[in-house]
């Protein structure tokens, strides 16, 4: 059986966009998830960085940042010292860590260092650990009322992903919510139908590079082969903040510069009954300007 958060990890490091390094830097930096005065941007500033610029507004493709170096997204160098720090200050009872802290640092690593940030199951994590930040601040943000009033209570409400599971029942949904992100990135993936040969054997290939073992890499085959499942993908989403998590692994995965993948992004947020101002949250922390209306309508 396959581990869900290494494979994501090594997906996401092989890259089915090339612009998902720009869109997690943004939506790790002071103009996502990191933003002062969102309900996760005290608590994560530090870690994910205030103090600089965005990688650029907000636009239909690459949010033009780099993912190799730090220009832009506004982190900080001494990652795993922050991490530490930020674990340290959350520690929860028991001794256990609060929040997925050293995922996002391996995450940020491995965007902000050419992809040598840690192993895919770390960078899984932190990517899982980011949808989580993102579904979480933009959801708050819906409902300001119910906002954390502090870094305890936030420690506490805080979904999976963000905080490290507790128990055997949050290990096996955090991993059902991994397969997830893995479905919504690769059913993306085939939304405008490009995905052929030489595209698979680029990705296999970076799997391969990725560390992937034969399991992980004929499961991403098969998952390729599969044909687009857009209503089996919505059926599987059992709250709104997976749904979030999904749409937000699905703009992850593709360029949204063609009207295919657009009215499929305009599709899938219909089905997983996500709101305007929502979806529009989500956007804005990833660095992408919105959408119009699916084809038709």
């Amino acid at each position: 059986m396959i581990n869900a958060r290494d494979v994501l990890g090594q997906l996401m490091q092989a890259g089915l966009s090339g612009s998902s390094n720009d869109r997690i830097a943004h939506g790790m930096g002071p103009n996502g998830v990191g933003r002062s005065g969102n309900p996760l941007g005290d608590l994560l500033g530090g870690l994910l960085g205030r103090g600089g610029g965005s990688a650029g507004g907000p636009s239909g493709g690459s949010s033009g940042g780099s993912g190799g170096g730090s220009g832009g997204s506004g982190l900080p160098g001494g990652l795993g010292d922050l991490a530490s720090q930020a674990e340290a200050m959350l520690r929860g009872p028991g001794g256990k860590d609060a929040l997925a802290m050293g995922g996002l640092a391996s995450l940020a690593g491995a965007v902000l260092g050419g992809r040598r940030g840690g192993s895919g199951g770390a960078i899984g994590g932190g990517l899982l650990a980011l949808l989580g930040s993102l579904a979480f601040s933009a959801l708050k943000h819906r409902d300001a009322q119910s906002a954390p009033a502090n870094q305890a209570e936030l420690a506490r409400e805080a979904p999976l992903g963000l905080r490290e599971p507790q128990t055997p029942a949050e290990e096996q949904e955090l991993e059902n919510t991994a397969h997830l992100a893995i479905s919504a990135m690769i059913n993306a993936a085939k939304a405008d139908g490009a995905i052929d040969g030489s595209e698979m054997g680029r990705i296999m290939g970076k799997l391969n590079e990725a560390g992937a073992d034969p399991e992980a890499k004929d499961f991403v085959m098969n998952e390729f082969q599969k044909p687009l499942d857009l209503d089996g993908l919505v059926r599987s989403v059992k709250s709104p903040e997976v749904a979030v998590q999904v749409y937000s692994a699905s703009l992850l995965a593709i360029e949204v510069d063609t009207p295919a993948e657009k009215d499929y992004l305009l599709k899938l947020a219909q089905k997983l009954g996500l709101d305007a101002e929502t979806v529009q949250r989500v956007h804005d922390a990833l660095g992408l300007a919105p959408i119009g209306q699916p084809a038709g309508v």
